[in-house]
């Protein structure tokens, strides 16, 4: 069985007491080694709407969400007993069909109240002395509503998120707003290959063969860099130039990941020769 931990769970065990958080990552080396333990009580959740959501208990309050198939066992979220339910009650794992990437897809449900039109006639000496209808209101600016959905799904976005996506303004996607257009994913089949090695994946989910891997990710999940490295980083950091190079991209991109992955890599044990001249900016 395959052994795989998402972003999302380090992202919550961050957020977990320093005693909780080694609870926690008790619960996943048993998890690891016997998902069978009798004092993780594991039990599948009802009433989500992915029925391969389970929970293992780490101690009196705060409860593991995990993914279980036959073939695979996915690390999802670890927090406070209702709220680790109500984020499962929330989440699906699927493989995208169009990337064929493996994605953690947030169920977006709307409700809207339905107002009943009451009708109240107005005073004849009031439409007389009315003024001038006011000028409508400026619509706010939406940048993808000319976007077929077809389009946005080449992108990787989940089908439940686009009825928002076509009515968002620009201050909910600048990038775009201004211009831009992020570059999308590979396409995978998604009856083709595994939904977890597609690079899109990559930078969500990462799975582990041992416990000395777990173990790495688990102590330090604030650097999710070094668990998570996208294939596009990964390029650079073992890509081989012949001379000093320069490595230029806007704030966020992961310049200093890709910095710091190459000195990891070249760095010569006994630090006597020279590592090569990179400049990020």
């Amino acid at each position: 069985m395959e052994f795989r931990i998402a972003d999302a769970f380090q992202q919550s065990l961050e957020r977990l007491t320093g005693e909780d958080q080694r609870a926690a990552k008790t619960a996943a080396f048993d998890l690891q080694t016997n998902p069978a333990t009798p004092g993780l009580q594991v039990h599948r959740i009802d009433r989500t709407k992915d029925k391969n959501f389970w929970s293992a208990r780490v101690n009196r309050d705060i409860r593991l969400i995990f993914h279980r198939i036959e073939s695979s066992l996915l690390l999802c979220y670890v927090d406070h007993h209702d709220d680790a339910y109500e984020w499962a009650y929330r989440r699906k794992l699927e493989t995208h069909p169009v990337t064929g990437a493996a994605q953690l897809v947030e169920i977006r449900e709307t409700v809207r109240e339905i107002e009943i039109p009451h009708y109240v006639p107005k005073p004849v000496e009031a439409e007389a002395s009315a003024p001038s209808a006011a000028p409508l209101e400026a619509q706010p600016h939406r940048p993808l509503a000319s976007f077929q959905p077809a389009e946005l799904l080449s992108y990787g976005v989940p089908k439940e998120w686009l009825a928002d996506l076509l009515v968002a303004t620009e201050d909910q996607l600048l990038e775009l707003a201004t211009g831009g257009r992020p570059a999308k994913p590979e396409v995978v089949p998604p009856d083709q290959g595994d939904p977890f090695q597609h690079p899109d994946a990559q930078r969500r989910f990462r799975t582990l063969s041992n416990t000395e891997e777990l173990a790495k990710a688990l102590d330090y999940p604030w650097e999710r860099w070094v668990v998570f490295l996208h294939p596009a980083q990964r390029d650079w950091v073992e890509r081989e130039f012949n001379g000093p190079t320069k490595v230029q991209g806007s704030a966020g991109t992961g310049k200093t990941v890709v910095a710091l992955h190459r000195a990891a890599e070249r760095l010569p044990l006994n630090a006597a020769s020279p590592l090569p001249a990179h400049r990020c900016r």
